[in-house]
This record gives C-alpha cells, structure tokens and sequence, in this order.
C-alpha cells in the first residue's frame, strides 16, 4: 500500500488537478483510481489552455464544432463539457461507492464572470443542465459577488465547488451562503440530500506573496509557514460550521458537509519539501488537489500521519507574527484573488485565442 492509498484511512481524499484527452485515452486515469485511490478532478481554466494549446487532441472537434458556430467561447464549452462528461463516466463507479462522497469532477464557469452575479448564476444553471451528470460541480469564484451566486445555485440543487479562497472572512462568509442555499432549498419544499459542494483553499500562493515580504522584515521564522497556518485555522472555521445548531439541522434533513479542499499544493520554493502543502494538512473530511507531479511524489516519499489539527497555539501564532511584523493579511489575500482571477481570464483569452487559430489555419 503506498502513501496515497492511506490518506482515506484519516479521512481526506485526493483529487487530480488535471483534465485533458491524453490521461483518459491512455487509461492512466482509470489506473490512478484503481491503483491510487485517486477519488476527483478539477479543472480550470488554465488547465484547459494548456490541454486545447498544447495539443492537437483537439483540433478536429474544433474544426467540427465551427461549423455550427463561428463563437469561440461557444466551441470552448462544447469540447470542455464533453470532456468533464466523460471524466464523471470515469469516476462515476467512485461516486457510488462512496455513497456520493467523491468521484466529482468541476467545471468553471467563464472567468469573466467573477464579478458579475447574475451571468455567474445563469451560466452556471446552463452547464450544470449540459453536463446532465450527478458527480459533477460547478466552480464558482468565491468573490464578493460569487457569494449570492453560489447560494442561489445551492438553493436549486447545483453542486457547487467555490474556487478561488484566499481569506479566512471570506470563507465564514462561504459557509454562510453554503447553510442559507441549503435553508432556501428547504423552504421551497425540496430535498437538500444529493446537493454537494466544497470550499477550495490556494494555498502555495499565499507564500509564494508573503515570504518576500517576511524576508525584508527579517522574519525569517515565518517564512513557509503562513499557508498552512491559514489552512488549520479555516479548518477550525470548517468544525465550527459543522458543529453549530444551525447546520446540525441541516443534517438532520440530509446535509452533506462542504468539505474544505486544499488547492494550490505544488510546492513553488524549491528550498522547501516537495510534499510540504500534502503531508502537514491531512484531516478529516479534507481534500487535497493535487497536479501530477506532486501525487507521483507523494506516492514515492509521503508520509501518513493526522497533521491538520496539530499545533494550533502555534498556527495562531505565526499568524499573529504576520501582523506584527507590519503584514495585512487580508490585503494579500485580496490582491491574491484579483491576481487569481486576472491569471484565469488571461488564460481564457489565450484558449480562445489558440481555438481561432486552429480553425484559421484549417481554413487556409
């Protein structure tokens, strides 16, 4: 048994951070699920990109589809939507096997939209219809304006993976638009039992902003440590949302919990553990997204052991030492979601970019 096969035993599940043709062709998804206990994918838009640019997979859908359409955003969600069907097939055997735990598999509405409420929650009814598939989630920016978007798409049973958290407020906010979508469904007389979601943590880039920073004031002792100091203590938000009164009545009509999920988990410094962001935030009803290279490390040298809730007086305090030392953490974790989003818009543009030439050159 290697180290991922035992990450279930302490209750997270690892999800892939990856969606292209070639993994599912080659069967090499089919044996991370079989071999790896590989339970999820996600996807975004900067997976696509690169899937669509940096492939020719793609190109004879493309040619396909522009018959029917000469709008390249259209084309995009015609080859995306069939591709996150086909995943979900894949992972479907997951999903029933644990009860519709796992075995999900997310697509992003337009990067676009992140601030734009109403086009989020419309474009999110249309793939969630699309896709037509029970262990598939949305992702919805968790922006100011993502809020009233992700609660409404709640309230009309749409599984829903926020994406994009960086802030602990943001995240009590979350859990708040996660029990009121529940609460709503509910008073409109609907079963709230087969609607999932999950709350997705960055987590790498919040040292990759903060450790510069950290350097100059000659805080060295806190260099590496503020991400997962940030991931224990939205954990701690995590168990008192599940803990209150408020959801335990949500429970007892059929909640499923809205697991955190550990995002942006490839170590950036080369200086620190390859596996640092998997091996010291393994807990209870987490999951962890990984990309390829860190669950290929992981398997070789990962260690196993409950690390989430250890150590907490010392989180609180690397937190408090970011403080003192002049550094607000909520305007990095603002400017890291604008930056967030800028990244995925540009990378937007470039797929769409890349699909007008590949329809451009077959024309000529």
């Amino acid at each position: 048994m290697n180290p991922l096969n035992k990450l279930s035993s302490f209750g997270q599940s690892i999800w892939l951070d990856l969606l292209n043709r070639d993994i599912m062709d080659s069967g090499k998804l089919k044996q991370l699920i079989d071999m790896d206990d590989l339970r999820g994918m996600t996807s975004n838009p900067s997976i696509f990109e690169k899937a669509i640019t940096g492939s020719t997979d793609y190109d004879d859908d493309i040619v396909m589809h522009s018959d029917a359409t000469t709008d390249n955003t259209e084309i995009f969600f015609d080859l995306a939507v069939s591709d996150i069907q086909r995943a979900a097939d894949i992972f479907r055997p997951v999903f029933d096997k644990t009860h519709g735990s796992d075995g999900f598999v997310s697509l992003e509405v337009a990067p676009g939209l992140a601030k734009d409420t109403q086009g989020t929650i419309h474009q999110a009814r249309a793939l969630w219809k699309r896709v037509n598939r029970k262990n598939v989630m949305i992702k919805i920016p968790g922006t100011r304006e993502g809020i009233p978007a992700i609660r409404q798409c709640l309230s009309e049973g749409i599984n829903i993976n926020v994406t994009l958290l960086f802030g602990l407020p943001r995240y009590r906010e979350i859990t708040e638009a996660f029990m009121g979508g529940l609460e709503d469904r509910l008073k409109a007389g609907h079963p709230i039992d087969h609607v999932s979601s999950v709350a997705s943590f960055f987590l790498s880039r919040i040292d990759v902003m903060t450790d510069p920073l950290l350097k100059e004031k000659n805080a060295d002792n806190l260099v590496g440590k503020i991400a997962i100091a940030s991931a224990r203590e939205a954990y701690q938000i995590y168990l008192h949302m599940i803990n209150s009164d408020r959801f335990r009545k949500l429970q007892s009509q059929g909640a499923q919990k809205q697991r955190v999920l550990w995002a942006s988990t490839s170590t950036k410094d080369p200086a620190f553990s390859d596996v640092l962001y998997v091996e010291s935030l393994i807990g209870k009803d987490t999951i962890n997204t990984l990309p390829m290279e860190t669950i290929d490390a992981f398997r070789d040298h990962g260690k196993v052991k409950e690390t989430l809730t250890i150590n907490l007086n010392e989180s609180g305090n690397y937190l408090k030492g970011l403080k003192d030392s002049g550094i607000d953490i909520d305007i990095i974790t603002q400017k890291l979601e604008d930056e967030g989003i800028e990244k995925f818009n540009h990378a937007f543009a470039a797929l769409l970019k890349s699909i007008d030439d590949k329809k451009n050159k077959v024309i000529e």
